[in-house]
């Protein structure tokens, strides 16, 4: 039924509690849980709201501060906190006052809060103060993000702040971030007032703060002065005792210090019973002892200094329920004492920078040093995947294995390698995705410098198919409306899918990664991006002496979206010699024509040619001067140094294409996210409420329009809407799945009076049920389906396709992750294969397809502000010359809480 007014849309629900609004239920979260944030130096504190308990923290922390930090903060020396004051500070309503603190181990070093002026206000006053050990390492502008989104959260669009002159730290954490400040001066005190509704300035300080951050706390795990080892045997037998010779024999340039509780020597090195007896600097601990005593561990590596942990250990998550609680208490222990975790169950990390020298890892043997960095989640696979890399000859700059991933994952790396001097390519073996929504953002930004290249699991969403969608069946018990289109000008009704496969790899490709299949594909990539410059176009210049050969690279060319450039393929023939081979290579390198050369060498017949004839590895160099890509397949002999070699010549194009396909994303204008002026979203956060949810005011907020669908349940109420809504009406079953069968007989158009209406609806009931929909006609147009769903890979992605069971039923559909730029926009509308009916098709007019992107806009609008939003159809979309109209919609709704990558910074 509909929830509200003659518009019915479809919504879901989660459930905890009863809900009026459709007879589900929400989550509804309240409060702000405690959470770990970095520093500006990659430190780990705790930061949670502030708690009556707290008042002797409060106390002590205001016995650390200085005299000018109290003056700063309360304009005069304050020297104890008066017990009213006390009281007041501690306990806070969390709606119009809040208040957070920030906490080193148990030891709050800064609190931060916000009072709402007067009941009902606008503006809360905002302040904060950090003790003088902590200051100038970033508290300030974390616990400004934190307060602000609270505020947010409960009504509040501005802050105001009083800051003497002298305090110059707190003037600039106001100015430095990004808000639009008004500054007036009076009584000696200068007056701030901003609003902190979030900006594209304020998310590029925040965005910059946390690129800054992460990149810093993985620099001093893969960087470190010293490292601290625990759990090597004496005896020099397990796992310990393998990694820690591997360190020692790697030549590590900094300090290696065995820690074990009785042995004076280990590995040959002289050992402690604690990291800090040693009176070494120490920033890395890897840690390779049982479960039980890792946390021991971290406190005598804190004690130490260490900056953080490597642990190896395995038995945590991965074993089960009790090794799941064990690691959140691990990660638990390293944050409160400042440090990060790489694993547990990990292979560990390796630095192959003469400066560093690092071998933390179970594997022996490290590849040569190198321009690569390379990820891998799995510890097991690690060891066999930095083998494959040897053999190849791919060059590493630095080496992580996450494991279990219960800190440091790869989105960290991404931060850490932007910024490596000594990192030029990105390869990424991925099993699952933690932040997917921040892996996409990070892929788009950092694609643009450096390539990243990821093996990644299928990511299409579980159970959605051509015959799923959010409205095929609702497993949270939530109301079922109109949901897709029928005709109304439209066409075959069709159901929101996620993406398959082949839109992921496309996902992928939009977001500047680029996505292989296997490992070796990984490395193939890899070792072209390492070796060759990218190409300035797709066409390709095949060369080589076997007309089998480079037959068989054209078509592997146009399989891998390459074109063949003309004149080529070019068959030097089985009698050609080296020196004829390289002139033909040459020649293919100066052609204008040509962006990138593919090199196929057949061996001669036994005594054929000359011995020097016969060396065609002496052509490659001609072809490499001319500073196009080549890659090169050999059936015989080795290509020299430089030239990407592969044993078949499918291989050799596939990673071409790949790369090529990288190329063009690297050529095209990255886009900006417009903003839409007319978008309303206190509306919207009105439409949002669990009580009233109103779908159609949620739309209606970002412009978007649904054409007016009125329920009736019989003969007279269908009469009554068609003549409300004016005829001619369209009548629809109204259940779900029937009100596009025009085939059937479910659907009947153009009914232009009170007799065919009654007529229809007679004919329907008895066939399909009581239920039918009355809508106005509106013109006709080219059925369209917009679509938002929670892509595993990217979080929130948008869908585009044509209507119509065919393309349906060939997954014809274009995806982009949110936010969409223009760009995005207007390529999701010319990339479905069946996108020429939208350019006009046999004679019809264009339709308006900038209407459309801006549709499409608005979606992804919708989608990155309003995060309860986890799915939407809109179908269909009737596009016309002159505009569109959207017949029906769905919407559903899921947790209220936030997505991993919105709100203030937080681990």
């Amino acid at each position: 039924m509909p929830v509200s007014g003659h518009r019915p849309v479809a919504l879901t629900f989660e459930e905890t509690g009863p809900n009026t609004a459709g007879g589900g239920t929400l989550v509804v979260t309240t409060g702000v849980q405690p959470v770990d944030v970095l520093l500006s130096d990659g430190t780990t504190v705790g930061l949670r709201p502030i708690q009556p308990t707290d008042a002797p923290g409060i106390v002590a922390m205001h016995s650390r501060f200085s005299e000018r930090t109290r003056y700063l903060r309360y304009f005069s020396p304050y020297p104890r906190i008066p017990e009213r004051d006390l009281r007041r500070f501690v306990n806070v309503d969390h709606h119009d006052r809040e208040a957070f603190v920030v906490l080193v181990g148990d030891q709050i070093v800064a609190v931060g809060r916000y009072e709402r002026l007067g009941p009902a206000s606008p503006e809360a006053e905002v302040a904060f103060v950090v003790e003088d050990a902590y200051q100038g390492r970033g508290i300030g502008s974390v616990l400004l993000e934190h307060l602000a989104d609270a505020a947010r959260r409960v009504g509040i669009p501005t802050f105001v702040a009083e800051v003497l002159p002298a305090n110059g730290a707190m003037l600039r954490v106001f100015a430095d971030f990004g808000y639009q400040v008004q500054r007036q001066f009076a009584d000696g005190v200068v007056h701030l007032s901003f609003p902190i509704a979030p900006t594209e300035a304020t998310l590029e300080v925040q965005r910059g703060r946390e690129h800054r951050t992460e990149a810093r706390s993985v620099a001093r795990l893969l960087a470190p002065r010293g490292v601290a080892f625990y759990g090597a045997s004496a005896t020099g037998q397990g796992v310990g005792a393998a990694v820690l010779g591997h360190l020692r024999d790697y030549g590590f340039t900094g300090a290696v210090v065995p820690v074990h509780p009785s042995a004076r020597t280990v590995a040959g090195l002289p050992a402690y019973p604690s990291a800090a007896e040693a009176g070494l600097p120490v920033d890395l601990a890897v840690v390779a002892v049982p479960p039980a005593a890792v946390e021991a561990v971290v406190a005598d590596a804190a004690s130490a200094g260490a900056h953080g942990l490597v642990v190896i250990s395995a038995g945590f998550a991965e074993a089960g329920a009790d090794g799941a609680v064990a690691q959140r208490r691990l990660v638990r222990a390293a944050h409160a004492a400042g440090m990060r975790i790489i694993g547990p169950n990990c292979l560990g990390v390796a630095n192959t920078g003469t400066e560093v020298r690092l071998n933390a890892t179970l594997a022996p043997r490290l590849p040569v040093p190198g321009r690569v960095g390379l990820f891998s989640q799995s510890g097991a696979f690690g060891v066999a995947l930095l083998a494959e890399v040897d053999r190849r000859g791919l060059g590493l700059s630095s080496f992580v294995s996450a494991g279990n991933r219960a800190d440091v994952s790869g989105n960290d790396l991404l931060q850490y390698w932007q910024d490596d001097p000594d990192t030029d390519v990105i390869l990424l073996y991925l099993e699952t995705f933690g932040n997917p929504r921040k892996f996409a953002r990070l892929a788009r930004r950092i694609g643009r410098e450096k390539p990243i290249v990821a093996l990644a699991p299928p990511a299409h969403l579980p159970g959605l198919g051509p015959s799923a969608g959010p409205n095929a069946t609702n497993p949270h018990g939530g109301v079922a409306g109109p949901d897709a289109a029928g005709p109304n000008g439209g066409a075959a009704g069709l159901v929101a899918a996620g993406p398959d496969e082949v839109a992921v790899s496309a996902l992928f490709a939009h977001s500047g990664v680029i996505r292989v299949d296997t490992v070796a594909e990984l490395l193939d990539v890899g070792v072209l991006l390492a070796n060759q410059p990218l190409p300035a176009g797709d066409r390709v210049g095949v060369v080589g002496n076997s007309s089998a050969l480079t037959g068989l690279a054209a078509t592997a060319a146009a399989a891998a979206g390459l074109t063949v450039a003309d004149g080529y393929p070019r068959d030097v023939g089985p009698h050609a010699g080296a020196a004829d081979f390289a002139t033909a290579l040459a020649a293919a390198v100066a052609d204008d024509g040509v962006d990138a050369l593919v090199a196929v060498f057949a061996p001669p017949l036994p005594g054929q040619l000359p011995d020097a004839e016969a060396d065609f590895t002496s052509a490659l160099p001609a072809a490499l001067a001319g500073g196009k890509p080549t890659v090169a397949t050999f059936l015989a002999g080795r290509a020299p140094s430089g030239v990407p070699a592969y044993p078949s010549v499918e291989e050799a194009v596939r990673a071409l294409g790949r790369v090529t396909a990288y190329a063009g994303w690297l050529r095209r204008p990255a886009g900006t996210v417009p903003e839409l002026s007319d978008v309303d979203r206190d509306a919207a956060q009105v439409a949002l409420r669990p009580e009233t949810f109103d779908p159609t005011g949620l739309l209606a907020a970002y412009g978007i329009d649904v054409v007016e669908s009125v329920l009736a349940a019989s003969e007279q109420e269908a009469a009554a809407a068609a003549r409300r809504l004016g005829y001619p009406v369209a009548m629809k079953a109204a259940a779900a799945g029937l009100r596009h069968r025009l085939d059937l007989g479910a659907v009947r158009l153009d009914l232009p009076d009170e007799a065919r209406v009654r007529r229809a609806y007679t004919e329907m009931a008895t066939e399909f049920g009581a239920d039918v929909l009355i809508q106005p006609m509106v013109p006709p147009g080219v059925a369209c389906v917009v679509e938002l769903v929670e892509d595993p890979a990217f979080g929130p992605v948008v869908g585009f396709g044509v209507g119509g069971v065919a393309t349906e039923l060939l997954g014809d559909r274009a995806w982009r992750a949110v936010p969409l730029t223009g760009r995005d926009a207007a390529e999701l509308v010319d990339e479905p294969r069946a996108a020429p009916l939208l350019r006009g098709h046999r004679g019809a007019a264009p339709v308006d397809r900038k209407a459309l992107a801006e549709l499409l806009l608005r979606v992804g609008q919708l989608a990155d502000e309003q995060p309860r939003a986890r799915t939407l159809t809109l179908n269909p979309v009737l596009a016309r010359p002159d505009g569109l109209s959207v017949l029906h919609a769905s919407v559903g709704l899921g947790s209220a809480a936030a997505r991993p990558d919105t709100g203030p910074r937080r681990l």
